[in-house]
């Protein structure tokens, strides 16, 4: 299996917590309006950097961060000797939270139902576009995850607040939502935008499962990359949220977050550095001397919606042993 690579990265730390007053709203909005959009955009995730941060000035979650790593290893030898069944699927009970400014980023029960589905049919291997998975990878495609999504509530707040940064969206102290019992709930705060401390727009971020159970845990998605009806260009097909929840259940940038860095998922070529736009396949791509095609299409990639489209066998793996009973998520089984 590849080794861990834990580099010095470090992001900032994105604070400035903004108090502007803010009242509750339960509406939902009739129609669906358009959201203004950067389209030259690049996709952005900053939860390996975040990640990366916290790791550096907190020894607890390091120390979480240590045991998760071991436990999935063990869960991946296990299942290897046929001492794990995996017939049973999880299901995750969703809540989102939705802080609004205007009537496009108040969005619509039906776009947030349009983006569970999405989850569903991307983690389920049932999504359309599965069917374009060259045959190199065939072999290694994950199929069905086993790991379903289920709407638990919808949960809305108006608020004057344009732009947030780190986790600031995450308490009603600063005018943000709290979370739903974030040790039972996969919590998806949607907002405006999303900036870092240095002002780049983030498409979202997540925190992974050494944060299980901590107030901030859960997914962070602006408005205009959730769910597809009204969505913006090239992020219309709710792909980010499948990415972010990638992290949410363990997975790493498929390029490691460094040069040829390591995802450590052993199935997942090693690649460069991440891929933009619609690539063509085959991708090369070399490390250490060889020459093979790079897996662009993987959701943990930074292509356009529209070009990823599978998980990996491995990575399933990955995300099995964190919602598994003695997984750091295995509070997501009680409800």
């Amino acid at each position: 299996m590849k080794k861990l690579l834990f580099g010095a990265l470090a992001l900032s730390l994105m604070s400035a917590c903004n108090n502007d007053s803010m009242t509750n709203q339960n509406e939902t909005p009739a129609t669906e309006p358009t959201l203004s959009t950067n389209l030259t955009l690049k996709r952005g995730c900053a939860s390996e950097e975040i990640r990366q941060e916290t790791l550096q000035n907190n020894p607890e979650l390091r120390q979480k961060y240590t045991e998760l790593e071991a436990n999935t290893e063990s869960f991946s030898q296990n299942l290897k000797l046929g001492k794990v069944l995996t017939d049973g699927s999880v299901e995750i009970p969703v809540v989102v939270n939705i802080l609004y400014s205007n009537a496009a980023e108040n969005l619509s029960d039906a776009r947030v139902a349009e983006q569970i589905a999405v989850l569903n049919a991307d983690y389920g291997g049932t999504n359309t576009d599965i069917t374009k998975i060259p045959t190199e990878f065939q072999t290694v495609k994950a199929g069905d995850v086993k790991i379903k999504f289920r709407l638990a509530n919808t949960v809305r707040k108006s608020t004057t607040t344009t732009s947030w940064v780190r986790d600031t969206m995450k308490k009603s102290a600063n005018g943000g939502i709290d979370a739903t019992s974030p040790a039972n709930y996969l919590n998806i705060w949607i907002v405006g935008k999303v900036v870092s401390s240095d002002g780049r727009t983030i498409l979202g971020y997540a925190t992974f499962p050494e944060s299980a159970g901590l107030w901030n845990d859960g997914v962070v998605i602006p408005a205009p990359y959730f769910g597809k009806t009204g969505a913006a260009t090239n992020f219309n097909l709710g792909r980010t949220a499948t990415h972010e929840v990638g992290h949410y259940l363990n997975l790493r940038h498929i390029w490691g977050d460094a040069k040829c860095g390591d995802d450590l998922v052993a199935d997942t070529p090693t690649q460069t550095a991440e891929n933009y736009g619609t690539p063509s396949y085959p991708l090369y791509n070399r490390c250490s001397g060889k020459n093979r095609s790079v897996m662009f299409m993987n959701y943990m990639d930074y292509v356009n919606d529209a070009a990823m489209f599978m998980f990996s066998a491995g990575q399933k793996t990955r995300m099995q042993s964190v919602v598994a009973a003695s997984g750091a998520r295995s509070g997501l089984r009680v409800y």
